[in-house]
């Protein structure tokens, strides 16, 4: 296809060095790429507009079939185009480096000759800055040298592109056995040129050291190797240096076709990493939950009032919403944002979500330190000032704030785990919470219920139903064979599945927002998840199993997807959806052994 048509958003991978990622699609061209961290700005752009928005491309000039894969236990991609004149293959990885943010794509001839076509277009500042481009020679080679501001980026190898009218083209043949390396290195222009990367060591060492990392999963159950590529994908979300877990590697990737439901989510937001921490303990990967924990400590350290919902990789809190207006969006989705409005609403079920996932760790024998257990108590307490209020829910609604029955649960879900930390030896008076919480739990039983439905309900102010109720269950407010959550599950089967896919719920104007949107990855798997612990386990099979084959070739996922055509849609690859997965496929194993 020529590049220039929207390349579908099931047609990318994923590489990246745990500092930052890029996008690579399936004809070989890097759409998106933030340099030096994910939420940098990009300097590939064509995700979110056209090539002109900056993208590198080497794939064939020819008509091709091309395939890929993941190295195993790795996320070095390895993509092979055969054309009629021969084959090669392209290794694409990020190896992670000091100082330095590095793009290796090898090229190797497998059979034949075949022509392959490059071209580099550099656009910094979201495709919106043309930077000065030098050749010039380093360490005895060619290198093309382009610098804008603090930003520079290095290319080097045997083959580099010419200059072509604001951007760099060329063509060259590649033939059996022969082998090309481009190395494309990312410093502050004021830095010392950084050495070449230490070619051919590179592939092997970036994917020795992820297999070294996987040998630790202690997962045998079904779904292994979704499992496998999953937490990978969740590892390669979480920024190495500081320990913070980015929803996804993208921002503005549209949830309804031409919309304008696009979000900036290249951000931590403490429900999502505390589900990521969830995962990975539920596949064994306890020891990896420290840093996060660390970085949880450090980030909402401060005015337990002034606890937000999310925060920068690093804990920074300066997430101001603008849009770009040089940027058209994904297939006309505008407005493209960066940063979020949302970081400032309240959300009930935050709290709940991390103190459940500090009680976990807690139970894998990761103790509290004194100055954790002290922050979890002042976040309780300033909880106990505020429960009452309405908030915006774990949808992050944009319309009138509501009593949600998944917060006002959660909420519950906090004041116990605070009451289990104090009867296990804590110091704390738990007189306050013990109060808050039976009080909670019997208003989510009773105003949560709409008993003429016979279903657990969105908020207390409608009938309407919400995916989010299938986790009462999880929560541990309600029994999963429980009358009224097998009614929760028969009412959402009836209002929200779409081709046997559950939507979060229904699009009546209740988010504030026009358009519509796909069934949610994530809710997906909940709902195997309530099957499972309901006892439905051929429901659950054949719920995952349809889930599992809706991932892209490599086995990525979206923030949603259109059953219909395989289409994925939102931000890619999505922390949620993975989570999901992992949780989903351990809860499918429980649920087995215990038959």
């Amino acid at each position: 296809m020529p590049h220039h048509e929207r390349t579908p958003i099931e047609d990318y991978a994923l590489i990246g060095d745990r500092t930052t990622a890029a996008l690579v699609s399936r004809d070989g061209s890097i759409d998106w790429l933030c340099l030096p961290h994910f939420d940098s700005p990009a300097c590939f752009a064509a995700l979110l507009g056209g090539p002109e928005h900056g993208h590198w491309r080497i794939g064939p000039t020819a008509p091709a079939r091309s395939t890929r894969r993941y190295l195993p236990g790795s996320l070095v991609l390895e993509t092979t185009h055969e054309t009629e004149g021969g084959t090669v293959t392209v290794t694409d990885a990020m190896p992670t480096g000091d100082d330095r943010a590095d793009v290796v794509r090898i090229i190797e001839g497998v059979h034949g000759d075949v022509e392959l076509e490059q071209e580099l277009v550099v656009r910094f500042g979201y495709g919106r800055i043309p930077p000065w481009f030098r050749r010039m020679r380093l360490d005895g080679e060619e290198a093309l040298v382009a610098i804008a501001g603090p930003d520079r980026l290095v290319l080097r190898g045997s083959r580099l592109p010419r200059a072509d009218h604001h951007r760099h083209r060329g063509a060259f043949t590649v033939r059996e056995g022969e082998r090309v390396v481009l190395d494309l290195c990312w410093r502050h222009s004021w830095q010392p040129y950084a050495e070449p990367v230490g070619e051919p060591e590179v592939v092997a060492t970036t994917v020795a050291e992820s297999v070294e990392w996987l040998r630790e999963l202690d997962y045998t159950g079904p779904y292994l190797e979704a499992v496998q590529t999953s937490v990978l994908v969740l590892r390669s979300l979480t920024d190495e240096a500081t320990g913070g877990i980015l929803a996804a590697p993208t921002t503005s990737l549209p949830e309804d076709p031409g919309g304008e439901r696009n979000w900036d989510y290249r951000f931590t937001w403490l429900r999502d990493a505390s589900l990521t921490v969830d995962a990975v303990l539920a596949a064994g990967l306890g020891e990896k939950a420290t840093l996060w924990r660390d970085w949880l400590l450090r980030a909402i350290a401060g005015d337990p009032e002034d606890m937000r919902i999310m925060y920068r990789r690093d804990g920074g809190r300066d997430l101001l919403e603008r849009t770009l207006d040089h940027l058209p969006g994904y297939g006309g989705a505008a407005p493209v944002r960066i940063g979020n409005a949302a970081v400032e609403q309240r959300q009930h079920d935050v709290l709940g979500q991390v103190m459940l996932t500090l009680r976990r760790l807690r139970e894998r024998g990761l103790d509290d330190t004194h100055d954790s257990w002290h922050m979890q108590r002042a976040l309780l307490d300033d909880l106990a000032t505020h429960w009452r209020e309405p908030d915006q829910g774990l949808w992050e609604m944009r319309g009138e704030p509501q009593w949600f029955t998944h917060s006002r649960a959660m909420m519950w879900a906090a004041f116990d785990c605070g009451v289990r930390a104090i009867e296990a030896g804590a110091d704390g008076d738990p007189t306050r919470w013990i109060a808050l919480r039976d009080a909670l739990r019997e208003e989510v039983l009773t105003r949560g219920f709409d008993p003429e439905t016979g279903s657990f309900r969105q908020h207390y102010g409608t009938s309407e139903v919400d995916a989010s109720l299938l986790q009462l269950p999880t929560i541990g407010i309600v029994d999963a064979t429980d009358p009224r959550f097998l009614g929760t599950i028969a009412r959402i089967e009836r209002d929200l599945l779409v081709e046997g896919i559950p939507l979060r719920y229904r699009t009546t104007g209740v988010d504030g927002l026009a358009g519509d949107e796909h069934p949610f990855v994530l809710c997906g798997f909940w709902l195997v998840t309530a099957y499972a612990q309901a006892g439905r386990l051929g429901d659950a099979r054949a719920l995952m199993d349809r889930l599992v084959a809706l991932r892209n070739d490599v086995g990525l996922l979206a923030e949603e997807v259109d059953p219909a055509t395989g289409h994925h849609w939102g931000n890619f690859p999505q922390a949620f959806s993975h989570l999901g997965l992992v949780l989903a496929a351990t809860e499918i194993a429980r649920a087995e052994a215990g038959a």
